[in-house]
């Protein structure tokens, strides 16, 4: 049976921004089995072969207009137009050619995000040759770089690219083989088989980059993105042109100021994930747009370079994370001059990564009220490195955080149920064909008819309505059973810890498989902490910050308090410790996306999990009455 029900996709009792967003909505049928597949009512529109194209269309329409800018050492933006990028993504394209690389001899780029690396990706685009955007912390972060060494011996690189030559000294003396030549932007390395940036794109282009371009079809591999399994090991996503130039296709249809308007963009998000390197970069050379590479970072300290940036450049549309919303927020109340050029013109802010707790998003509508007199669209989606990444997307206004919205134009979603929960699959020509080398991990990321795995859940707002959308509703991975076999959720009762103990907290990891009752590991706010702890020094450790009695006080207030609300067991956290040793890299903790790696945590940290079971739990364990 086939359901098409159409609701008005915006708030009409609000003053929104007016931009022009997707109209259309969705369609779902039911199959007898219960499972429900849902499709966009609008169909995919054409799009380019390569993405390239749109840089050489943009080059022709608006070769003074820049693409990008970055600041220098002295703070002043170098910018780079568009025809100078299509110049040099040309003769590193011909550079590329002379040395034979190939998707069995990529590019691996070891760097922050600049405008070389920007240059490469574009250039192994534009001829065939695949690149790869290698998370900068597996070098600058890790020991024992076995992510790093893990990473190279899947692409056996023609060409590995390091934006400072000495910065990375140690992990490419580790880890690169000394007949791999190297490019580097700044500080070559002694000793080394080393080619200059500059030389790379001063090459002479040939007609052989033109054959080249010309012979690339659309599933060819354009670049890999990496991103981490069960098992904390990197895994190759392939990343298709098909992927990429249909995905941003999507984002057109569903935002479609930017057709009319070109975006500008202040964005730090790193081009090692694919909403950096896929969505935010691919969506500038699309739609024509300028991307300013910001170097801050979502963090109390980096978050400084960013308000200076957007002090400055008004951006039209704006991508962060919720940790740097929540930076950003204090910084709009005290800092008029700030919110209001920032709310100058911008159409729609995205947030990704996590959820964004009410009180954020609560924060930022009255700032935008006061600010501007408009609601501007605030959302999110639901996407992943293997979908390119927007798979599902929120293009409408609503009042609350959380909307992940319907499946854009050409994505097909598959609903299925799995318990009380409901799992959703995709396919669409924005998903991945699988993972370079990894048959066993490819087969098993798809289901018999083809349907892309997640392996997360999902809920409709209204059951009734499905152009009201979806809400994200956890990781399959990540849920287990109490003692009493009762299951926990942990995704969404992540976020509601997440929500309640703010701000003094950063994450928390759910503790309790087998037990009788839950706990947990919080990775803690230090700064906050510190603030409930004045007494002490500025310079206190971390671990005497959070023995403080100021700080335990709060958190078992906020636990009994949070407990006090809780429906059930499934929901009621009775133990917690505060960490005073962050996630760790090396150990698998963090996975490639910055994000906590839940089971690695649990397993590593085995012995604190134990402590917060004990029947006479040491002083270190906060808790509260377990009846």
């Amino acid at each position: 049976m086939k359901e098409t029900r159409l609701t008005e996709l915006s708030n009409p009792k609000s003053k929104t921004r007016a931009v022009r967003l997707r109209t259309s909505g969705a369609s779902m049928e039911r199959r007898a089995d219960g499972t429900i597949l849902v499709h966009a009512d609008e169909r995919l529109e054409d799009y380019p072969r390569v993405l390239t194209e749109r840089l050489i269309h943009w080059a022709r329409v608006a070769p003074d207009r820049a693409l990008a800018a970055k600041r220098n050492a002295d703070g002043k933006w170098r910018f780079l137009t568009y025809s100078d990028a299509l110049r040099k993504v040309r003769s590193i394209g011909q550079g590329f050619l002379d040395r034979g690389l190939s998707p069995h001899r990529p590019v691996a780029i070891l760097s922050e995000n600049d405008l070389e690396h920007l240059l490469l990706m574009f250039a192994g685009q534009h001829v065939g040759v695949p690149t790869a955007s290698i998370a900068p912390a597996y070098s600058m972060l890790s020991t024992d770089f076995a992510k790093l060494k893990h990473v190279m011996n899947i692409l056996t690189p023609g060409m590995v690219f390091v934006s400072k030559g000495l910065r990375y000294r140690r992990a490419l003396e580790s880890v690169v083989d000394p007949g791999i030549e190297i490019v580097f932007a700044e500080a070559p390395l002694p000793d080394r088989k080393s080619t200059s940036f500059d030389s790379l794109a001063s090459t002479t282009a040939t007609s052989a980059v033109d054959a080249a371009h010309a012979a690339i079809a659309r599933d060819d591999i354009a670049k890999f993105l990496f991103s981490s399994g069960s098992t904390g090991l990197p895994k190759a996503v392939i990343n298709t042109h098909r992927m990429l130039c249909s995905n941003q296709q999507m984002i057109l249809q569903g935002f479609r100021f930017m057709g009319e308007e070109p975006p500008v963009v202040v964005d730090w998000m790193p081009w090692n994930h694919t909403a950096g390197g896929n969505h935010n970069t691919g969506m500038t050379v699309y739609n024509g747009g300028t991307l300013y590479i910001d170097d801050g970072k979502p963090t109390a300290e980096g978050i400084a370079a960013t308000v200076e940036n957007l002090r400055e450049i008004a951006p039209t549309v704006y991508f962060n994370v919720p940790r740097g919303y929540e930076e950003l927020l204090a910084h709009f109340r005290n800092d008029a001059r700030l919110r209001e050029n920032f709310f100058s013109r911008v159409k729609f802010m995205f947030y990704a990564g996590a959820g964004l707790s009410q009180s954020v998003w609560d924060g930022y509508r009255t700032m935008m009220d006061e600010t501007c007199g408009e609601r501007i669209l605030m959302a999110t989606g639901l996407g992943a490195t293997e979908t390119s990444p927007m798979a599902l997307q929120c293009t409408w206004d609503c009042d609350q955080s959380g909307f992940i919205g319907i499946p854009m134009p050409g994505v097909e979603t598959k609903l299925v149920p799995s318990g009380t929960k409901i799992e959703i699959r995709v396919k669409g020509p924005n998903v991945t064909p699988g993972y370079w080398k990894e048959p066993g991990i490819t087969a098993n990321a798809f289901d018999e008819e083809g349907y892309y795995k997640f392996g997360d859940a999902v809920r409709f707002v209204d059951p009734t309505d499905v152009n009201k959308g979806f809400i994200f509703d956890g990781r399959f991975a990540e849920d287990f059973k109490l003692a009493s076999g009762t299951w926990v959720s942990v995704g969404p009762l992540r976020n509601r810890v997440m929500q309640w103990f703010a701000p003094y907290i950063r994450d928390a990891v759910i503790a309790g498989p087998d037990r009788t009752f839950l706990s947990m590991l919080v990775v803690p706010n230090l700064e906050t902490c510190r603030l409930l702890a004045q007494q002490l020094s500025p310079n206190a450790a971390p671990a005497e910050v959070l023995r403080h009695e100021s700080v335990t006080k709060k958190f078992t207030a906020l636990l009994e308090s949070f407990a006090a609300q809780a429906t059930g067991n499934s929901n009621r956290v009775l133990r917690a410790i505060l960490l005073d040793e962050p996630p760790s890299l090396d150990a698998g903790e963090i996975t490639d996306k910055a994000s906590l790696n839940q089971r690695a945590i649990l397993d590593r940290r085995a012995a604190l999990v134990d402590k917060m079971y004990a029947p006479h739990p040491s002083p270190h364990v906060l808790r509260i009455r377990e009846n």
